[in-house]
């Protein structure tokens, strides 16, 4: 407990990047771009490459629990749409503005869903993850935990579990209040405290809020390139992004999850730009600094890391992650979590 207490501490402090630990990497969904993600065969993995943290996303069953999936959409990530005995559920509903139709994990129960397989949810550009499908069942926060712990105590390093709270807002639409349930979960497994293996993350700002007046959890604003919180229309992440919506962030998070172009902006040809102040800004807000997310296929790296043209074949990925260490990032989420952990 002592090296995570140390690390996290500094992580998630004030403390000035150059007296700051080497980043640490969160296994993104596990070791997503190797096994289907959100599994227990994706997470056990990402351990053994290293990482040190998993991240769960999670979304609720119409009977108030937590499970660990993408989004609440869960077609592509399962085998629902070859049980017949779910036929009826698929369903058109507008998720934060969105249009998706399909089967949703607000109208399963826990134990409904306990019967369904995991699939790859990329299987084209991961055709290797797809010969997992069917292997493992959906997981609940509780059992992220528990592989957390376990692995915890089979490497004898101490696992961070990072989950994502996805769709906050949608959910207490529905009667369903994430924070309570998160809040309840947290004081089961002794997770409330500012040094607790734990990183809590939201895209929303209204769900950060009212968690930071229940526990002393380390918590963490997403941000993406474009758009904003679900919850304020009012805002985007650009205006976040900027050092006075750093300081304002501040006083309710401990750190900034954002997307890549937020710190290496791409042109129209999708070559890296220059380097933003974000980093920086950050870090004088006293924010540290997770970014997200690091993936080895050309489809996900800008032009000049690419090697080929195929989309799914791998570019250079360490030098990408090289390149942003060297900009005092002070985590990473990556689907390949070794080769994050080779290359700080």
């Amino acid at each position: 407990m002592i090296r995570f207490i140390l690390t996290a501490a500094l992580l998630l402090s004030g403390t000035p990047a150059m007296s700051a630990p080497a980043p640490q990497v969160i296994a993104h969904r596990g070791a997503s771009g190797e096994r289907p993600e959100h599994t227990a065969s994706a997470y056990r993995l990402a351990v053994e490459q290293g990482a040190d943290f998993i991240e769960p996303d999670l979304v609720m069953t119409r009977d108030g629990q937590f499970v660990v999936r993408h989004e609440n959409e869960i077609g592509g990530t399962t085998d629902v749409a070859d049980r017949p005995e779910f036929a009826a559920r698929r369903t058109a509903k507008i998720i934060d503005g969105q249009q998706l139709t399909g089967w949703f994990t607000e109208d399963f129960t826990l134990a409904e869903l306990k019967t369904l397989r995991a699939r790859e949810r990329l299987p084209l550009l991961r055709p290797t993850n797809a010969a997992h499908d069917g292997q493992d069942p959906i997981l609940t926060f509780d059992e992220v935990v528990a592989i957390a712990r376990a692995e915890s105590a089979r490497t004898g390093r101490v696992i961070g579990v990072a989950p994502e709270l996805k769709h906050p807002s949608y959910f207490a639409g529905l009667g369903l209040p994430m924070e309570d349930a998160l809040v309840e979960a947290l004081q089961r497994h002794d997770l409330t405290g500012a040094d607790a293996a734990i990183l809590i993350q939201c895209f929303e700002i209204g769900a950060l809020q009212r968690l930071k007046a229940r526990v002393d959890a380390p918590l963490l604003q997403l941000m993406s390139v474009s758009g904003g919180p679900a919850d304020r229309p009012d805002l985007t992440y650009a205006a976040m992004s900027r050092p006075e919506g750093l300081r304002a962030v501040a006083a309710y998070a401990d750190a900034v999850g954002v997307e890549t172009g937020l710190i290496l902006p791409r042109d129209d040809m999708a070559r890296s730009l220059p380097a933003t102040s974000l980093v920086a800004d950050a870090h004088a807000a006293g924010l540290r600094v997770v970014v997200w997310t690091f993936r080895a296929e050309n489809l996900f790296l800008p032009l000049e890391r690419r090697h080929g043209d195929a989309p799914g074949d791998h570019g250079d990925l360490t030098g990408y992650l090289k390149a942003f260490y060297a900009l005092g990032v002070d985590a990473v989420f990556s689907d390949f979590p070794g080769t994050a952990v080779a290359a700080r």
